[in-house]
């Protein structure tokens, strides 16, 4: 019985650790920084942009300052997009470092049997860091398959300019770095940086997609925790050193976030500061990863401080105005007096954020009638076959929504959120957190938050008689957000 309880106690303690947060905590005032300053911009962030879905706040390699918009949290990992492209950058460095790779290597070394017949001078002249730093030559983005990126793509597409004398923003060359990585080491830029990067600092269960060929997307498709983008910052901070070890070389950190190339001149703007080696230079002499709708690992040298934030945002400048306006004058020498009411008051608003839930009732005096009945659509592009609420005393709890032959179940919390997952057309299965409420007698609204991603769905079911008008509306999106409505009409009893 000692021994059982000896061992249960063993293995507690070893849960207890694995679970423990990576990076040491803090309050603000201890690290020279207002917790009022900083209750200050999360009340600005939910007024002026209402789409973040998470922040963690670093002084001095402690976090002073973190919080989830719920239905996101500290547990989920979230959809990096771009912030991915620090992450491929970090990779080559590595095998720069091991001499796998050198950053005057061609491109086309690596690729002999894909390159065209007649190889153009300047595909030729192609080089590891004209791709680093968004300099291949092209005068547009190599255009992507139905398969997505690959590597005869990339090498068929033509380079009009010299590499190294014209930026320009490019996924595809950031692929190629990924694939780079992968003939030089013989593993995916994801294996190769597991036992390198992610292990050491403490990143459990990174995913990170493939092209058709096997491939690491390298530019996208990186997937952590919002604690996880804060480590690798920190990382960066550090230059490379991680608990007394060199995990990256101090040079490459140094060489990655400075100034590579130009691209643009508006001082307001930080896109226009320069950009690195798939680092992007910011106002202020600081430094930053990002990804689309505002995924964002930004560095701050010179006030010790690393800011990472997950979002769903169209004005990606507006986050970083914010952090300048806010925050940034916040961060003094040495420490405060500590302050205890004000550290409660941030805490207990860090603690209580929340995505904001449907306006509306529990029910509606039609409701009953309507539910429990399928709507069902002609066709349409979405697949969308037909749909049912189902619930008891008019109150939703659930939408059944059927797509080419399949049944999904949507739950639908009243006032919470209630988890399930999703594929909504060209989406693939996903989890969604959601919530829903009638705004009027005739409406039905659903909040759906594909709570890993950016991504929230809102349906608007306005009910009419016999027929039903489904408004679908992503909050961002690459194209249009809002998709044709579709009508649908009741079955017959």
């Amino acid at each position: 019985m000692r021994v059982s309880c000896a061992l249960l106690a063993l293995l507690h303690l070893l849960h207890s650790l694995a679970a423990a947060p990576a990076l040491p905590r803090s309050s603000p005032e201890s690290q020279g920084v207002s917790s009022d300053a900083i209750l200050a911009f999360v009340t600005e962030a939910e007024k002026s942009i209402d789409a973040l879905h998470s922040v963690m706040i670093l002084r001095r390699g402690r976090v002073i300052a973190e919080g989830w918009w719920a239905p996101y949290a500290a547990s989920k990992p979230h959809e990096l997009y771009s912030l991915s492209k620090s992450f491929t950058s970090t990779a080559v460095g590595l095998a720069i470092a091991e001499g796998k790779l050198s950053l005057d290597d061609e491109v086309l070394k690596f690729f002999p049997d894909q390159a065209p017949a007649e190889p153009s001078a300047n595909l030729k002249a192609m080089r590891v860091r004209d791709l680093l730093r968004m300099s291949t030559g092209h005068d547009k983005e190599p255009p992507r398959s139905g398969d997505g990126m690959s590597t005869e793509g990339f090498l068929s597409h033509p380079v009009p300019f010299k590499p190294g004398t014209r930026f320009l923003y490019n996924t595809p060359a950031t692929f190629m770095l990924s694939a780079m990585v992968q003939k030089a080491t013989g593993q995916t830029v994801l294996e190769y940086l597991k036992p390198r990067l992610f292990e050491p600092l403490g990143i459990e269960n990174p995913t990170w997609g493939t092209n058709h060929q096997g491939i690491t997307l390298g530019g996208y498709g990186l997937n952590l925790r919002t604690e996880d983008i804060a480590l690798f910052g920190q990382l960066y901070l550090q230059r490379g050193q991680w608990n007394g070890r060199q995990v990256l070389p101090a040079t490459w950190v140094d060489q990655a976030t400075s100034r590579q190339t130009s691209n643009g001149s508006n001082p307001k703007s930080d896109w226009d500061q320069g950009y690195g080696f798939q680092f992007w230079r910011s106002r202020h002499d600081t430094y930053r990863g990002d990804g689309a709708f505002g995924q964002y690992c930004l560095v701050l040298p010179e006030q010790e401080v690393v800011i990472a934030i997950t979002s769903g945002v169209k004005d990606m400048q507006a986050v970083m105005n914010l952090v300048w306006d806010r925050l940034l004058p916040a961060f003094q020498d040495g420490s405060l007096p500590a302050n205890a009411a004000a550290e409660t008051r941030l805490r207990e608003r860090l603690r209580g954020l929340r995505l904001p839930f449907p306006a509306g009732e529990s029910t509606s005096p039609a409701a009953a009638s309507r539910m429990g009945r399928a709507w069902v659509f002609p066709t349409n592009d979405l697949k969308l076959e037909s749909l049912t609420l189902e619930g008891q005393s008019g109150t939703v709890a659930n939408v059944r929504l059927r797509f080419d032959g399949r049944d999904q179940v949507v739950p639908l919390g009243q006032g919470e959120w209630r988890s399930g997952t999703l594929a909504w057309g060209t989406f693939p299965e996903a989890v969604v957190d959601s919530a829903g409420a009638w705004a009027t007698p005739d409406q039905f609204v659903a909040k759906i938050v594909y709570s890993e991603t950016p991504y929230i769905l809102t349906l608007k079911l306005g009910f009419q008689e016999s027929q039903v008008t489904v408004e679908p509306e992503f909050n961002v999106g690459f194209g249009s957000t809002r998709p044709t409505p579709i009508v649908g009409r009741q079955t017959p009893k």
